[in-house]
């Protein structure tokens, strides 16, 4: 599967904090990692509304309006600089964007019980902007076999966005990352494939803080084509209706927060089209997450593996593959070490691997692959400083032992591995 990114995720958006009267840190440990809070926050729909660790005084409305006072809009800014251990061919080193990416955000309290996280973003790279992680929630709570039940219904438009936890893709380490550098050919479709090109809807509920369950259904969302689309150009366009699971356990472990939980999703496509032969993908998933006070410091581990298996039978018809068959497993494990909420330390390894197919993973100079085999594998290291709560300094470095199937000479062309190993410098703003 070829990798497809849309957009640079965020979650510290100051109008959060302008609805609550609350300081990011109410809800982030160092954002953006969700705490306790910030998880009850998103669950109860990005409101107040129910939320016993807090009691809020509601303000005086005009009768039959039910809107926040305050209007629930942010700006996200980042200026980004990337250097690899060795210039891609034809292109300058030390890449400096200014923006790498800009967002809006409309995200906050649109009623009692409603609310929303609604981002749209402007990068260098696509030169404008396009819709970016969307979540909108309606949250309501009742009382279930003695225990209470929050529980709501969710649209968003990429899977896994509307998850609590910072262990699955949309959330997970490391939060930011260069669009200058190169990047491995192989992701499952759960890893931000259709993320910004899909519309789903569901339900969702936790029972007694600790059960947490999710059922949605995603339709093909194609942006920037004729309506109706004929899905040419694009790579999925889901036939039917794709459904997504989220099961989830948390409990507290002496004074540690503990969540362990599967997810996944199948998705039948046809590749390029609206009809003719079908490729299917069943991804099944695990994750866990575990945050260890430390006195005034927080310790957050996090893991996931993603096994997906495939039928290519649309993408051998259109001659994108050799072979029908295939898997792809992926697997991410890090540890964060947040030094109160201003200074953090990260290091997270990677390691994919599957089935080799020379057409769908082919060769080609940097990006290509020249034995067709989606194995990678290394470690993404970073530190953080936040001068006050809405301002990250970020540092980053990523190193390969292997890239795209092999660590020399992978693309055929002469590069290795390591010389994809990237420096990649954030200064990130949210207003």
């Amino acid at each position: 599967m070829v990798f497809l990114s849309l957009g640079f995720p965020a979650w510290a958006v100051p109008s959060f904090t302008r609805q609550t009267g609350l300081p990011c840190s109410t809800c982030h440990i160092t954002f953006p990692e969700l705490t306790a809070f910030g998880r009850a926050f998103k669950l109860n729909g990005y409101t107040l509304t129910g939320m016993k660790e807090i009691q809020v005084t509601p303000k005086a409305n005009t009768a039959g309006l039910n809107i926040s006072q305050e209007l629930p809009l942010s700006a996200m800014f980042q200026i980004a600089d990337t250097l690899t251990q060795k210039a891609q061919p034809g292109t300058q080193n030390a890449n400096v964007e200014f923006p790498q990416a800009l967002s809006l955000f409309l995200s906050g309290a649109l009623a009692k019980h409603i609310g929303s996280f609604f981002q749209v973003t402007y990068t260098a790279a696509d030169g404008h902007f396009i819709m970016d992680n969307t979540d909108i929630r309606y949250a309501n709570r009742r009382k279930l076999l003695g225990k209470e039940v929050v529980y709501g219904l969710d649209v968003n438009n990429n899977p896994t966005v509307e998850d609590l936890w910072n262990d699955t893709p949309a959330w997970g380490y490391p939060w930011a990352s260069s669009d200058a550098a190169p990047g491995p050919n192989a992701v499952t479709v759960l890893s931000g494939t259709l993320a910004g090109d899909v519309a789903g809807a569901g339900a969702y509920a936790m029972w007694n803080d600790h059960l947490y369950g999710d059922f949605t259904v995603y339709r093909s969302a194609h942006l920037i084509t004729p309506e109706p689309p004929t899905g040419t150009d694009f790579a999925f366009n889901i036939h039917n209706a794709a459904p997504y699971w989220r099961l989830a356990w948390q409990q507290n472990v002496g004074h540690a927060a503990l969540e362990v939980g599967t997810y996944g999703m199948h998705v039948a496509s046809f590749p390029n089209a609206v009809t003719g032969p079908l490729d299917t993908f069943t991804d099944p998933a695990a994750d866990f997450q575990l945050e260890i006070p430390h006195g005034g410091d927080m310790i957050t581990v996090h893991g996931n593996y993603i096994r997906e298996n495939s039928d290519l039978l649309g993408s051998v018809a259109a001659g994108l593959a050799s072979t029908a068959k295939h898997h792809l497993n992926a697997v991410r494990l890090d540890s964060v070490y947040h030094f109160g909420n201003r200074y953090s330390g990260g290091v997270g390894w990677f390691n994919d691997s599957g089935t080799s197919d020379p057409l769908l993973y082919g060769a080609g100079p940097v990006s290509g692959s020249a034995n067709g085999s989606p194995a990678n594998s290394g470690l993404i290291a970073q530190a953080g400083y936040w001068p006050v709560q809405n301002i990250q300094l970020l540092a980053q470095y990523t190193y390969y032992w292997k890239f795209n199937g092999a660590s020399t000479n992978y693309d055929g062309a002469g590069r290795n591995a390591r010389d994809n190993n990237t420096l990649y410098l954030l200064l990130w703003f949210v207003f």
